[in-house]
């Protein structure tokens, strides 16, 4: 059934209720009814909603709890003089996937690139401590093998051992080719999965059980995915994981010219049955952390919503996905995603179509940089702190706090001095609190390492120089200054 159909089924549940009140029977109707059911599992009492695999049989919870922002506490300095390191909170990641795992979510998504390489033994760590049985939840793991050193079958056969042996079970239950399409496209997905057997060692994999559901997860060169899905018959691929939102949708090249608009990756997979995992669906929490008007706009619909729900309400409602991945870094996000699920809320077509077109068209009007904060780029060999930089200028985006500057006259070229005065002022003081001096954009020499690394392709060396020059406008704007 095609996303739209059954938007519009779910839309029309108070007539549909009262055609079978009065015993009246359309065999069309009754069996998109059943379509529709089937989709979605709501536990009783209000509880998680849940999507069945059809190539496993797995009960999947709606919400998936990726493990790629878990919480950090400040490290001890190893030696005098050494700026402390953070390292995770185990405590904490304890509680937050006991209180996934008692509300329902049974559905976790690591990676050994995650969190500085420690995710996957913190995962491990937490679903172990929880004291529930193996086989009430579901691991979901990659092959993150990004660096030309880790290309061989040797260097892939070993990260795979090392994700068993840290997430302390025998099994994988969702495993995937990590960020096909990223770096050289094609060239570098063979490289990294054909070539050297790679691919085969891990179909095997599958055959033996060791792998219980093989997939992989989509970022860059439509190229690759095109190539994937043509050899699916070959394959069987279990499911795919790609980046949806409400925004990539129809307005992915708007954000990033190089991005596939989510609408044709989720039609290519639905056309094929293959289920869907969502990433990013808050982009990184941008969708979050939206300007302000924007955010009033969402809630003048819904007043006791929050923002995130509307982004999470929109991938859920859509048929094939399996499971909405979110990185849920502290209790209260846990909390209320938690309740956005439980059970799910679908949206009408109607919402669905104003947040498309309306709500995206708003977004995109914004000069935001298309960060979602995943660290691939880090850490920079040269000390900076990447994500840092660019989410401090997104929030000032955000909040109407960056102003731009006539170079002509060296004044804003907003005539409101007294509005330009209180942005320049937050801009600079928020940019020296966020980011130390040494870790900022100033510091760049543009290498471009950080490029290929980057699943939203954007060119981080431009951007940082950008931002460079906006500060050092502000610095020179004394005309302006109090």
């Amino acid at each position: 059934m095609k996303r739209r159909e059954f938007i519009k089924i779910l839309g029309t549940g108070a007539a549909t209720a009262t055609l079978a009140g009065c015993g009246l029977k359309n065999p069309s109707q009754s069996s998109q009814r059943k379509e529709a059911s089937d989709a979605n599992h709501p536990s009783p009492g209000g509880a998680m909603t849940y999507r069945d695999n059809p190539t496993s049989g797995d009960r999947v919870s709606l919400l998936g709890f990726g493990m790629m922002r878990l919480p950090d506490k400040p490290q001890k300095s190893s030696s005098e003089g050494t700026p402390p390191r953070e390292e995770i909170n185990q405590a904490e990641v304890n509680r937050l996937v006991k209180f996934a795992l008692d509300n329902g979510v049974n559905y976790f998504d690591t990676s050994p690139a995650y969190c500085r390489g420690e995710s996957e033994r913190s995962t491990g760590e937490a679903l172990v401590a929880s004291g529930y049985p193996r086989d009430k939840y579901f691991i979901a793991t990659k092959l993150s093998n990004f660096s030309p050193e880790q290309w061989s079958l040797k260097e892939g056969v070993k990260m795979f051992e090392n994700s068993l042996k840290y997430l302390q079970t025998d099994y994988i239950d969702y495993l995937l080719l990590h960020g096909i399409g990223m770096g050289g496209g094609m060239e570098t997905y063979r490289a990294r999965y054909e070539e050297n057997g790679l691919l085969d060692y891990l179909l095997k994999k599958r055959e033996e059980g060791v792998i219980r559901n093989l997939g992989f997860s989509y970022h860059g060169d439509v190229k690759v995915f095109d190539y994937l899905l043509e050899n699916h018959d070959k394959y069987k691929w279990d499911f795919v994981q790609i980046q949806m939102n409400y925004v990539d949708w129809h307005l992915a090249n708007e954000t990033n010219s190089q991005n596939t608009d989510a609408e044709y990756l989720y039609d290519e997979l639905d056309k094929r049955g293959i289920p869907v995992v969502i990433m990013e669906p808050l982009l990184g929490g941008r969708l979050v952390k939206m300007p302000n008007h924007i955010v009033s706009t969402l809630k003048s619909k819904r007043p006791e919503d929050s923002v995130a729900s509307w982004a999470f309400r929109y991938a859920g409602t859509n048929p094939r996905v399996l499971t909405v991945l979110s990185g849920m870094t502290y209790m209260e996000h846990l909390q209320d995603n938690v309740n956005t699920f439980s059970p799910l809320d679908p949206l009408t077509e109607e919402e669905q179509a104003w947040l498309e077109n309306e709500v995206a068209n708003l977004y995109v009007g914004y000069p935001s940089i298309p960060c979602n904060n995943c660290n691939y780029c880090m850490p920079c060999p040269y000390g900076l702190n990447i994500p840092a930089i660019l989410l401090h200028y997104n929030k000032c985006v955000n909040e109407g706090n960056v102003v731009e500057i006539d170079k002509e006259k060296g004044e804003p070229r907003s005539e409101d001095v007294k509005k330009y005065r209180k942005a320049r002022r937050a801009f600079l003081i928020g940019y020296d609190r966020s980011v130390p001096r040494l870790r900022q954009a100033s510091h760049c020499i543009g290498c471009g390492r950080c490029v290929e690394h980057c699943p939203q392709r954007i060119n981080i060396p431009r951007e940082l120089q950008r931002i460079d020059n906006f500060v050092e406008e502000l610095k020179r704007s004394d005309g302006t200054m109090e």
